[in-house]
């Protein structure tokens, strides 16, 4: 991995980092002395003024090829999801991950100011000037008993205050607060000057949960996605009150994972299907659940099964580890591959095929291979990328 940072990790945000660590869930660094060290996750995290970047580097290439290798495999497996539309409307080159997040929010904010925020009907209870729905006795004596001219009703009105709505100015006020890029920031004002006036609510993960999307609604769709990334990763440090932190991070491994099955759907050839964690059950004890194993990802082709395990990581002796393989030739056996393969980013060495074997009559079994995938030569070549990855695999 790569560290980028955009200025001195001191006193205040190392404590902030620490306290955080302590959170429930928090698996993306470990606490050395005086210091943090970060695993295998990728992304960003924001302590007060203060950006770090984590980057999937493994040999070649500077911090800027890596920023941009990150985004376009966050993209191409709809983490960052950028319809055409949405990228075509991109006003800055983002210095980082966390600007590129603020930059597609604002846009998708952008484009529902434009075609209009939608209305929905809702119940409130209000001390009104008019006698409109129902009249609520109690509360007119409580409330009005002096004044005559005043009515406490309850009543329907059509207006934008309503959870969508409500969610998306809960995380614009928590991008216009954290964000530090000059030409986002004035898009943002822009946009909080524009936006209707909402009730403020406490976002949680149940909040999310409970939202429905239809006709009306689904052009929200995608600011509601980077929205809840946002403000379910934000965490207030309470005691301090000036290093807060923000953590968009996603381990590499499953993002590896998910970038090959996705450019193998993306480019499968006719009579190939591309599968993602084909789970079966192969122990049963007396007492208790049952014990189940699941590859990364099973290609068929006609009847014939081919499996693929991913890692995101350098081999040492060009050699895997015999856990790995151990688990290669389980997967081989119990759901009869014709070729299973270990799948690398590239490193510098080729790929290499081998054979599981006998011992005893030293016959030579099915298949399992190294394949390592070359990285791309220009960052803009992601697409180009993923087929020639299929063209790798369906070939193996």
């Amino acid at each position: 991995m790569k560290l980028g940072v955009s200025k001195e990790l001191t006193i205040q945000h190392l404590e902030a980092l620490q306290r955080y660590h302590g959170k429930k869930g928090n698996c993306y660094f470990s606490l050395i002395h005086k210091g943090v060290k970060f695993n295998q996750h990728v992304g960003v995290i924001q302590v007060g003024n203060l950006t770090i970047e984590v980057l999937p580097k493994t040999d070649g290439g500077n911090q800027n090829y890596w920023r941009e290798i990150l985004i376009g495999m966050l993209r191409s497996v709809g983490t960052l999801k950028v319809g055409q539309a949405g990228t075509s409307h991109l006003k800055i080159r983002s210095n980082s991950i966390l600007d590129l997040c603020f930059e597609l929010f604002i846009t998708e904010l952008e484009s529902l100011l434009h075609q209009g925020l939608t209305k929905q009907y809702r119940r409130i209870e209000e001390n009104s000037t008019s006698l409109k729905g129902k009249l609520k006795f109690a509360q007119q004596l409580n409330y009005n008993l002096i004044h005559k001219e005043r009515f406490f009703v309850n009543h329907q009105t059509y207006d934008g205050n309503h959870i969508y709505n409500q969610i998306l100015f809960a995380a614009l006020e928590l991008t216009r607060s954290i964000c530090n890029a000059p030409l986002l920031s004035s898009r943002i004002g822009a946009v909080n000057l524009a936006f209707p006036s909402v009730d403020k609510i406490k976002v949680k993960e149940l909040t999310f949960s409970r939202l429905k999307f239809d006709r009306k609604s689904e052009s929200y769709q995608q600011a509601i996605d980077i929205a809840r990334m946002l403000l379910l990763n934000y965490h207030p440090d309470i005691s301090s009150g000036n290093c807060n932190v923000l953590a968009l991070m996603f381990d590499m491994n499953v993002l590896w994972e998910s970038f090959i099955l996705s450019s193998l759907k993306r480019y499968a050839i006719n009579g190939t299907l591309a599968l993602g964690k084909v789970r079966k059950s192969f122990w049963k004890p007396e007492n208790g659940s049952k014990a189940s194993i699941e590859p990364d990802i099973v290609l068929k082709k006609g009847d014939q099964t081919i499996i693929f395990d991913t890692k995101w990581k350098i081999i040492k002796n060009n050699r895997p580890s015999d856990d790995d393989l151990k688990q290669m030739y389980v997967y081989t056996n119990y759901y009869q591959s014709i070729h299973t393969a270990l799948v690398y980013p590239a490193t510098g060495n080729s790929s290499i095929r081998g054979n599981f074997y006998h011992e005893l009559n030293g016959k030579l079994d099915k298949p399992c291979s190294i394949i390592r995938i070359p990285l791309p030569d220009e960052t803009n070549q992601i697409r180009q990328w993923q087929r020639e990855i299929s063209n790798t695999l369906f070939n193996v």
